[in-house]
């Protein structure tokens, strides 16, 4: 693979892993030496509220609302996703008192996973499709020539743009597993 290939897509989200990863655990390193420990208990309501919010990009990208740029709310939904998803890990802890927490948990860095690799493979192919489409011209091309060449390539495009139908459904286990979880805690808390 080419170097700079791997520094400007893969290593991009390598690092917003890792950087999630680590956060998590130096948050929750830090309120267990503070003797912080029941704050973490409150981050999983508050990390899941983060998520929701989140989510106002897809009601927009929907038209159920109307407001808003989509482009903005994407950069909202990435970001109040990934720190949601700090808070719910804290929140977690390493604690294996119980199977469907955990799924939740692994579910829920699946559809990091996910979010981030789309976006990623996403500009990696719209770059190299520009790429390609501006060198053509510059050589002369027409534009329906240009079109022509890269009619397959522009449907690969297309196809890699579909990734959401991988990451929804992901993200809708997600959510089950997530009500399960808060109705088990309502139902063994009374």
């Amino acid at each position: 693979m080419n170097r700079s290939l791997f520094v400007k897509y893969i290593l991009p989200f390598i690092e917003w892993y890792a950087l999630l990863i680590f956060t998590a655990l130096f948050i929750d390193y830090f309120l267990h030496r503070y003797q912080l420990i029941a704050v973490g208990r409150y981050l999983g309501s508050i990390g899941s509220l983060s998520i929701v919010i989140s989510f106002v990009y897809s009601l927009r990208k929907r038209s159920i609302i109307k407001t808003g740029s989509p482009k903005s709310l994407l950069v909202l939904h990435e970001y109040l996703a990934w720190i949601g998803s700090i808070m719910i890990l804290v929140h977690a802890g390493i604690h294996f008192n119980a199977i469907l927490p955990w799924l939740a948990i692994l579910m829920m860095l699946v559809a990091v996973a996910s979010g981030l690799i789309g976006k990623f493979l996403l500009k990696k192919a719209n770059d190299s499709l520009n790429e390609r489409k501006q060198r053509m011209l510059k050589e002369g091309l027409s534009i329906e020539e240009v079109e022509r060449k890269l009619f397959f390539d522009s449907i690969t495009v297309d196809l890699m743009k579909k990734w959401r139908k991988v990451h929804l459904p992901i993200t809708m286990v997600l959510g089950i597993l997530v009500l399960l979880h808060v109705l088990t805690i309502i139902m063994f808390s009374a």
